[in-house]
């Protein structure tokens, strides 16, 4: 069409009236930010000659993203949830706070509710042939360096076939399997005992894949362990640790790698007396440091809807 209108009074118009602002009712936050986001789109749309097929292609595509509730899952994909620990990670050097375990991507597969148990939990609770036993083991510290009693580790990864509890189409797997909480023991110690995981790829068929499809991108990730650290004392912790080896580490479509988040994997011996399937085992160390609070807050915390489920 090769025509500009953004910048015209009819334009500039709908685009005040879509978005309501100005207006006494509604909120002022929310038309702000509407404002900002219809008028980039408008703007794009005059730019790059944006056709009406195109327009209602991506329509029609956000229909599908709904359906396939897929949305925190591309969030991931894109490097939505990474530009965000980006810009946390700089207003982090403006305050001049440093140190602590760094941070990295939620994810969309957390579920709340899992066990609470005293500084070592087992959370394998279906068995799985291909998987070998792991330890994943660590201290949690404070800024001082000193050891943090009663912190909430909480822990969650896919089994071998790189399926979540709660989100596995097979419906193999039991609640909470692979997923637990731990509170730390006076040392600061925690322990799970679990199975190695196996990185996982989006539903071939589901939205997100398909748009990385078109982008000419993959959607797998290597294989990766997540992690909540909280505690009333220091800022709340979220991240995750890939596993030492995988060839998908710095090449995951969630940009989630940190090189300070690749720990050893060490081959052990006595996991039968620890409960493990096999005596041969491996384990990996991985020491939590956090962080201060920011005048008195915690302004780590997060507010995004999250499944729940009881044990």
């Amino acid at each position: 069409m090769n025509v500009k209108v953004f910048d015209t009074k009819e334009a500039q118009d709908l685009l005040k009236a879509a978005a309501n602002v100005g207006s006494e009712d509604g909120s002022a936050r929310v038309q702000q930010i509407v404002s900002r986001l219809l008028g980039d789109l408008f703007k794009a749309i005059d730019d790059l000659d944006i056709t009406p097929d195109e327009i209602w292609a991506g329509v029609h595509y956000f229909n599908k993203l709904g359906r396939d509730g897929e949305a925190a899952l591309l969030a991931a994909g894109l490097g939505l949830e990474k530009f965000l620990d980006i810009r946390m990670d700089a207003a982090d050097k403006a305050a001049e706070i440093t140190g602590g375990t760094p941070r990295t991507i939620e994810g969309p597969l957390y579920v709340a509710g899992a066990p609470l148990r005293d500084a070592v939990s087992r959370i394998d609770v279906n068995p799985d042939e291909d998987a070998g036993p792991l330890v994943i083991r660590g201290t949690v510290t404070g800024p001082d360096g000193e050891p943090v009693a009663g912190a909430v580790v909480e822990c969650w990864h896919a089994n071998s076939k790189g399926f979540y509890s709660h989100f596995d189409p097979t419906g193999a797997q039991s609640e909470f399997n692979l997923r637990g909480a731990v509170s730390t023991a006076v040392d600061g110690k925690y322990e799970f005992r679990t199975l190695m995981p196996v990185g996982y790829g989006c539903p071939p068929q589901g939205a997100t894949q398909q748009l990385l499809d078109v982008l000419g991108r993959h959607g797998n990730r290597p294989a990766h362990v997540h992690f909540f650290v909280t505690t009333d004392k220091y800022r709340k912790l979220t991240t995750q640790i890939n596993i030492e080896g995988d060839p998908l580490i710095w090449d995951d479509f969630a940009y989630a790698t940190r090189e300070d988040l690749i720990p050893p994997v060490v081959e052990k011996i006595g996991g039968t007396a620890l409960g493990m399937k096999t005596d041969a085992y491996k384990e990996i160390e991985f020491n939590i440091a956090l962080t201060p609070l920011v005048q008195g807050r915690d302004n780590q915390l997060v507010n995004r809807l999250r499944a729940s489920a009881t044990a």
